[in-house]
């Protein structure tokens, strides 16, 4: 029998992989920041039709905007935290899926352990079991 597991992704920081995450971190910002434009345009749009409640309208917007200035300040922790790692440090990354062959007899514990794969610069450098 076959089944899925989780395993780690993690990342050894380095210079480029700093400057990599810095980068992903700035463009997801920028595209919230972008939306908060898109959805102020829209709120002001629908705000002079005719028939709609302006409040429901400002609330409605409002909210969504919220949601993505809280996004925009946990990037900014994000970029905080990254900026006073130390260059070495391993960070999980990511999780992905392992197909894992189970039979009779083996130990569940051994096959439930952490397993991690870990990555510098895009190559990986050990694979922890």
């Amino acid at each position: 029998m076959k089944i899925i597991k989780k395993i780690l992704v993690k990342q050894i920081v380095t210079e480029k992989s700093r400057k990599k995450i810095m980068d992903q971190f700035h463009n997801q910002k920028m595209r919230l920041e972008q939306e908060c434009q898109q959805l102020l345009f829209e709120k002001k749009k629908l705000q002079n039709k005719s028939g709609v409640s302006k409040q429901d309208v400002t609330r409605r917007f409002q909210n969504e905007i919220n949601k993505r200035k809280e996004k925009m300040d946990l990037i900014d922790f994000k970029i905080e935290q990254m900026e006073m790692l130390d260059l070495g440090v391993e960070i999980v990354e990511d999780e992905v899926e392992a197909l894992v062959e189970v039979t009779e007899g083996m130990h569940w514990e051994e096959i439930m352990s952490e397993q991690s794969i870990v990555i510098k610069d895009g190559m990986i450098v050990r694979v922890d079991k």
